[in-house]
């Protein structure tokens, strides 16, 4: 059995960023001017303190005129710390917009190219968090937060150039009082940090799954009384959120103790300042300078505390991100060739040679077991057999929504596998039991296809098939408005539209699960109407139920335990050794 590529639930935090590099070099140089021009907005703030305590020196020395120099200084730092500021927050959201726009096209396009078997191994709830809720909070993160982040790093690390510059001994004090008593705070934040917000993020998206099967299956829990089973089930989930986010604050609160960190060095630094200055080894000044620039150096790690939560919840759904974006990306083949060679290119009708297929979705129990399969073109089967038989497996393995755990699937003489996403889905498709539908009108339903055809070509589709007149019935026709998952369409209209979509790409291959299990005779007969005036060149496999649908057909194989058994115009013959053709 081959297992599908699982995503992570607490994916490596570590170098993140460099990870994520390659999503953001298209960007290198908007960034490189961002961060130049919040670098510069940066020393201006950081150079205040230098002309306060050049100033106070002056005014000391009674020097007027360095004195106004000062304040004359001072407005133009303030004027361009005002400019430069509000320029690099709008070079930074700019640049960071487009990557995040970016990295949300990119992650909907892998899980719209992703294989079904991963999508079906994975929580809905968990994939719509990882590609909507955490994007929306980085590009959050990038409007709000980012700004904030670089103007920290920024004071801290020219805070501490201009510090060595006035007295490297004060310096020096500082850096053995706080230095080595933050990177303790920081490290216990960290360790408790990580696990923390990775579980609320897992946490998370395990309520969202939940919330989502309510929203899904809300008539089943409604009329089967499961209500009760599904509100103790999503209470006991966010009962576990509820508990990672208070581990999560817990967390946070480690942060805190920086502030008395503040309080001891800037005791530490008066003293000490006060001491050199009455020996002559340093100026009055100097100390102001000290003090105001230790001030904005605590007050950046206070906000910097402040914005460690929010930056570790950003770290985290980048990692989400980007682990769904590696886990997802087209691998090449074993021998070195892309996936989907553009070149292939197959005949507008060909076989479907189906050869010793073995598929299992839990390994050592089998659903198909060497079954082989020749389906000419222009041919009409039926497919049949008891529940559990692996009809609705074969017919995704046909239409290579599935891959084979062993064995080929062929149209044409090409593997499914080595063929484009597009030339496959142009060449097979499926109508599924349950017709997916879109909001919106009738008509942006059955535009759900490649090349986007116009309401003429639709019209046209229809009108081949004879599902003009219902159409017509419809209260607007083709504009009627229908709601995702609405009760507006019954089961066998449904399938009415998928046809109709079928029709538009002309498959060299129908599939049909089901198609008439749910619907009432009426309606069936419309479909099967439908189905007679398809093109006589095109393949048809319809997997049914009903005895009319099967009568119609004139080869029926039947499947049993994974292998088959064959029929001819609804006779029954014994069971055919499994692996052989018919």
């Amino acid at each position: 059995m081959a297992e599908p590529r699982l995503l992570t639930a607490n994916p490596d935090q570590r170098r993140v960023l460099r990870r994520a590099w390659p999503h953001l070099r298209p960007e290198r140089r908007g960034i490189a001017l961002a961060l130049a021009t919040s670098a510069a907005a940066t020393a201006t703030a950081v150079a205040v303190p230098a002309v306060v305590g050049a100033g106070v020196d002056q005014l000391l020395e009674r020097d007027r005129a360095g004195l106004f120099t000062a304040v004359a200084a001072l407005t133009v730092l303030a004027l361009l710390r005002l400019v430069l500021f509000r320029q690099s927050e709008l070079l930074l959201i700019t640049v960071g917009e487009r990557v995040v726009r970016a990295l949300r096209e990119l992650a909907v396009t892998r899980l719209s190219r992703a294989p079904l078997r991963f999508l079906e191994a994975h929580p809905s709830g968990d994939l719509l968090r990882r590609t909507t809720t955490e994007i929306a909070d980085l590009a959050t993160f990038v409007r709000s937060q980012l700004p904030d982040v670089l103007t920290v790093a920024g004071y801290l690390v020219l805070t501490t150039v201009l510090l060595l510059t006035y007295s490297p001994l004060l310096t020096l004090a500082l850096a053995l009082v706080f230095v080595p008593a933050v990177v303790c705070v920081l490290r216990l934040f960290k360790k408790a940090a990580d696990p923390a917000f990775a579980a609320e993020a897992a946490a998370a998206g395990r309520v969202a799954t939940t919330y989502r099967e309510l929203v899904q299956s809300r008539e089943m829990l409604v009329t089967g009384g499961g209500t009760g089973f599904w509100r103790t089930r999503f209470l006991a989930d966010n009962e576990r959120r509820y508990r990672a986010a208070r581990r999560s604050q817990r967390s946070l609160f480690l942060i805190s103790l920086s502030r008395i960190v503040q309080s001891v060095t800037t005791a530490v630094l008066l003293l000490a300042g006060g001491w050199l200055t009455a020996r002559g080894s340093i100026s009055v000044g100097t100390v102001v300078v000290f003090i105001l620039a230790t001030r904005q150096l605590f007050d950046s790690a206070t906000q910097a505390s402040n914005l460690v939560g929010q930056v570790q919840s950003s770290l985290v759904g980048l990692a989400r991100l980007l682990d769904l974006l590696t886990t997802t990306a087209p691998r090449p083949a074993s021998d070195g060739t892309p996936p989907h060679p553009v070149s292939e290119v197959t005949a507008e009708r060909g076989p479907l040679d189906i050869e010793d297929v073995h598929y299992a979705y839990v390994a050592g129990t089998e659903v198909l077991r060497g079954l082989s399969v020749r389906v000419e073109p222009g041919e009409r089967v039926g497919l049949v057999g008891p529940t559990g038989s692996g009809k609705t497996t074969l017919a995704k393995l046909m239409t290579g929504l599935y891959a084979p755990d062993s064995g080929t699937v062929r149209y044409d003489g090409h593997d499914l596998r080595s063929l484009p996403p597009g030339e496959l889905r142009r060449r097979i498709v499926l109508i599924p039991q349950r017709v997916h539908m879109i909001e919106g009108t009738l008509l942006d339903n059955l535009r759900l296809v490649p090349g986007d055809p116009g309401e003429q070509a639709i019209a046209r589709a229809a009108g081949q098939l004879g599902l003009t007149g219902w159409i017509d019935s419809l209260d607007e026709g083709l504009h009627t408005r229908l709601g995702r998952d609405s009760g507006r369409l019954s089961a066998g209209e449904l399938q009415l539209v998928g046809l109709v979509r079928a029709a538009l790409l002309d498959p060299a291959v129908l599939v049909l699960d089901e198609a008439t299990a749910d619907i009432d005779p009426g309606t069936a007969r419309t479909l099967e109407s439908a189905l007679d005036t398809l093109r006589a060149d095109r393949t048809l496999i319809v997997i049914a139920h009903r005895e009319a649908t099967i009568d119609r057909l004139p080869r029926v194989i039947r499947l049993e335990n994974g292998s088959r058994t064959r029929l001819g115009n609804g006779s029954r013959t014994p069971s055919v050794r499994r692996g052989t053709r018919c």
